[in-house]
């Protein structure tokens, strides 16, 4: 399949974009690609595009009172990439977002993403189910921090995003956990011995 065939199917799932619709949006996309390391969004600056992870893994981090990074998101293959808040408002973003891994995200700008709402209703139901799942995104971390334990939380993003191990450092998944590297080893020693 080609990265528009991918996008294409995707968004079908997700928004029951029929094709027709779809094809609308065609001349918007530009694939990107990022190597490990690479900015996908720079702390300050306006998230210009709405990408969807077509390879590799993206994480939004943002420094804390102690200059340590500490990571807010994780995007793997298959979900979008964007500081979503910094998109719509066109406002400056909070985090820097990265490439942990070599990456490609296909891209849309806002500028598109408003042509179409107007061209379509279909499109107008995209973009509210991205703010709903954007918002749902936002709220079920920060409750996943106040009632899960760390280890409910580690044992939700494996059952998750069970290929997450395999690809994402270590210390960058304890770090999305909100606990130490120590930590999370003791966690994934006692559930690997049950």
């Amino acid at each position: 399949m080609t990265e528009i065939e991918i996008l294409k199917s995707a968004l079908a799932h997700f928004a029951q974009l029929p094709g027709e619709e779809f094809d609308l949006s065609e001349g918007c996309w530009k694939v990107r690609e990022y190597k490990k390391g690479d900015i996908y969004n720079p702390l300050g600056s306006i998230c210009r595009y709405l990408g969807f992870t077509l390879e590799g893994y993206f994480r939004a981090y943002l420094f804390n009172e102690k200059g340590e990074e500490v990571n807010m998101f994780l995007f793997p293959p298959g979900q979008p990439v964007v500081t979503y808040k910094s998109f719509i408002h066109e406002s400056p973003c909070e985090f820097n977002t990265v490439a942990i891994t070599d990456a490609r995200a296909i891209c849309i700008t806002l500028t598109d993403l408003h042509r179409l709402y107007k061209q379509s209703h279909a499109w107008e139901r995209f973009g509210r189910l991205m703010a709903e799942k954007a918002f749902d995104i936002a709220v079920d971390r920060a409750e996943s921090f106040v009632f899960k334990s760390a280890e409910q939380r580690y044992l939700e993003l494996i059952q998750m995003k069970p290929d997450i191990i395999d690809n994402i450092p270590l210390y960058h998944i304890s770090s999305y956990l909100g606990i130490a590297g120590p930590s999370l080893s003791r966690i994934r020693k006692r559930i690997s011995g049950k």
